[in-house]
């Protein structure tokens, strides 16, 4: 079995709906529909700081990071935000959320970013471990924010 990692193409949309369904089934959170749908459309335009990394065995999608860049506040140069990071449940366990992570900190070497940063929640003790060992000083910052929200998320009603 080998993990693939790649941008997203809008040929992914259908896919990228049922893990995101998941995700945020998962999550406990429900967004509204035009929130999804302006994510997706997003992840495509060329003036949107967001871009998508999926992740496929056998040619299907098992799971995707949702990322962001902007300036820094504190450096001259751009930081990485991971928003989402998702593998469906049959890949768990396979090293599918690993390569997206290897992925991304690599990309943003390769970049130049100043700094990789994260959020998950305290009961996500799977994506917890895993984002942790990422944690390291090798002139690069990486770091996780843990947040304790559930619930609807919208206009009125943001994380």
């Amino acid at each position: 079995m080998t993990v693939t990692i790649r941008e997203a193409r809008p040929e992914d949309e259908a896919r990228w709906r049922e893990l995101w369904a998941a995700y945020l089934a998962f999550y406990e959170v429900t967004v509204d529909a035009d929130i999804t749908d302006s994510t997706w459309r997003r992840v495509f335009d060329p003036a949107s700081a967001i871009a998508m990394r999926v992740a496929e065995i056998d040619g299907r999608v098992m799971g995707f990071a949702l990322y962001l860049t902007h300036e820094g506040t504190w450096i001259r140069g751009r930081d990485c935000y991971l928003e989402d990071l998702f593998v469906d449940a049959d890949a768990r366990g396979k090293g599918v959320g690993r390569a997206l992570m290897d992925d991304l900190v690599s990309t943003c070497k390769a970049k130049g970013w100043s700094r990789l940063y994260w959020h998950t929640s305290e009961q996500n003790r799977t994506a917890r471990a895993l984002y942790d060992s990422y944690v390291e000083s090798d002139g690069h910052i990486r770091y996780r924010i843990t947040f304790k929200t559930r619930g609807a998320v919208g206009a009125g009603n943001p994380l």
